[in-house]
């Protein structure tokens, strides 16, 4: 699909999502101003229905911010569940904290600040959904982590997988070749059955098997 196209299919979709409530449009809002990367809300109904549809209970992100893709997996869980969440900068643990506190989050959150691929080693799982997205270039890193612990039939979703075109316009910088070569390797890997949904920046969602 042309670029022209895909951006006027992207705009459709977000014209006909339906608004988010008062904390998500905030958290929006907070990325628009500050030009912080989040997932979006075209992302957002893809994780909460993701986590409905497996009765999710336990997921584990791997970069988190300021919450925004916690908020939309605690939307569908609700009490039963608990979120693990990593973020390298403190600030986002604040920020988190007092979005989560304005939209009544129910979901138990367990906030951890440092680098999110030394964070899941102490962990054994098993994880319903573990979410990925760290630093582009360390995206090859984390599937030996994930595998061992996500359960059978559990979903390892991650972010930025076409990566604004550059997976396939020719750039050979550094976290592009990590994102490349994540999604080979997806493929390849057999504990895991992956599929690239053009959504978005791109979502690789592999189920374990």
């Amino acid at each position: 699909m042309p670029a022209a196209n895909f951006q006027k299919v992207h705009n459709y979709l977000l014209a006909v999502t339906p608004k988010r409530d008062a904390t998500l449009a905030a958290m929006e809002a907070h990325a628009r101003r500050h030009g912080f990367p989040i997932i979006g809300p075209l992302v957002g109904r893809f994780l909460y229905q993701m986590a409905t549809v497996i009765d999710a209970r336990q997921i584990f992100e791997l970069g988190s911010g300021y919450g925004y893709s916690a908020y939309w997996f605690s939307q569908a869980m609700g009490k039963r569940g608990k979120i693990i969440m990593t973020d390298g900068d403190p600030k986002n643990e604040l920020m988190a904290d007092k979005f989560f506190a304005r939209g009544k989050v129910k979901s138990r959150i367990e906030y951890r600040v440092g680098d999110a691929l030394e964070i899941i080693r102490e962990y054994r799982g098993p994880f319903d959904i573990i979410l990925n997205d760290v630093d582009k270039h360390a995206y090859p890193d984390t599937i030996d982590l994930v595998a061992p612990r996500l359960r059978k039939g559990g979903l390892f979703i991650t972010d930025n997988t076409i990566w604004s075109g550059r997976v396939y316009d020719g750039s050979r910088d550094r976290n592009t070749r990590g994102v490349i070569e994540f999604n080979r390797r997806m493929y390849a890997d057999r504990r895991f059955f992956t599929t690239i949904l053009p959504l978005r920046d791109g979502l690789t969602i592999g189920i374990r098997r």
